[in-house]
């Protein structure tokens, strides 16, 4: 008699759909996010739902890790040039038809307003990881100038919009991409050079506003009541926490408004009012927790396509975090880099949901990946 195979209950169907969680990976995100609910509650209280709307956003990266890890690598190499070629036509539709906002053509509208540029900061490190798989055991400089060139288009694009904050993370998220893939130490030195006798024609071709930027990086008080005062204020905010901080909801600086977009771009400057040194010592270590992780997910990657995207990927929040520290402590110019999976926003959150996402995908189907 022949035997009826057992059929499986919905739980056992779908319970592969919701083990696709790194939990090491996920156990640092928690915690990011349960700091930025903590901090948000004290920066958004004159701001009605803030805290809401950031637990929103919190559900809809989620949701997207959620997808995105359930995708297998095969599928996204399947779907790394049609993306590539579909955010590079957006933008280029940007350029043309987009609208402009506060002097900036970054948008364009469908129905609602998108921010295209979004797209590439995934897009153009996944396009190149899948570049390089192609090629991997033909590395030579021809390559890596196409490499430079697919790069360089989006760059060029966002950065005419003008977008530098957005054009300078697409632009190093392509590069980790480049440079794990194996550029050579020449050439780093080379494009070192050239960068540095570049600066020249890079300052004339940066916007009034741009300048202005670096201009108050030198020496904010130059404008302490103008173009400085916020870069004033936030350095006065981290100072005045001292090693132990003010204490939860006792800051200064942010109850009385001196900081600017205290929830979004400067949550920082709150974070180190009311907790100090300590505080942002234990943030500090999350975050390093964060990159060893993705770090430890390429290293184990199957094939250079895995290796090639989660390092990028990886690299890309430490610049999130880098950029974003040193621009609220005065080290960096502002260039409206939020402070990764703890500033409030939406667009930010769904890209770097998608990003930890992929990481999760990659650590999952590693044994099932052919190299």
């Amino acid at each position: 008699m022949a035997r009826i195979p057992e059929r499986r209950s919905l739980r056992r169907r779908l319970r592969p759909y919701f083990t696709v969680f790194d939990w090491p990976l996920g156990l640092v995100l928690f915690i990011l996010m349960m700091t930025s609910v903590i901090t948000m509650t004290s920066a958004g209280a004159d701001f009605p739902d803030r805290v809401e709307h950031q637990i929103r956003n919190f559900l809809l990266a989620f949701a997207v890790m959620w997808i995105a890890a359930n995708v297998p690598p095969q599928m996204l190499m399947r779907l790394a040039v049609p993306i590539y070629t579909f955010g590079v036509a957006l933008l280029i539709a940007v350029a043309m038809f987009g609208i402009i906002k506060k002097g900036a053509r970054r948008w364009l509208h469908v129905g609602v307003d998108i921010q295209p540029s979004e797209i590439l900061k995934i897009a153009t490190p996944l396009m190149l990881a899948w570049y390089f798989q192609q090629r991997a055991n033909a590395h030579s400089w021809k390559s890596f100038g196409v490499a430079a060139l697919l790069l360089g288009v989006p760059f060029a694009l966002i950065a005419k919009q003008p977008d530098l904050g957005t054009a300078l993370m697409v632009g190093a998220s392509g590069f980790y991409a480049i440079f794990l893939a194996g550029l050579p130490w020449r050439a780093l030195m080379g494009l070192g050079v050239t960068g540095a006798a570049a600066l020249p024609i890079a300052w004339s071709m940066l916007h009034d506003y741009q300048r202005e930027r670096v201009m108050t990086l030198i020496d904010p008080t130059s404008d302490p009541l103008g173009k400085g005062f916020h870069i004033i204020q936030s350095e006065i905010a981290i100072g005045s926490g001292g090693i132990v901080g003010k204490g939860y909801g006792k800051g200064t600086q942010s109850y009385l408004e001196f900081i600017p977009e205290q929830t979004t771009d400067f949550l920082f400057s709150v974070y180190s009012e009311e907790f100090g040194l300590v505080g942002n010592c234990f943030l500090l270590v999350v975050y390093l927790m964060l990159i060893g992780r993705g770090m430890m997910i390429a290293a184990n990657a199957p094939n250079t396509f895995c290796r090639l995207l989660a390092g990028a990927i990886t690299m890309m929040f430490f610049t999130y975090a880098f950029v974003n520290m040193g621009m609220v402590s005065g080290i960096l110019p502002v260039v409206g880099v939020p402070l990764p999976f703890m500033s409030y926003g939406g667009t930010a959150f769904i890209t770097l949901g998608l990003g930890a996402g992929i990481l999760m995908s990659i650590q999952r189907h590693r044994k099932l990946v052919q190299t």
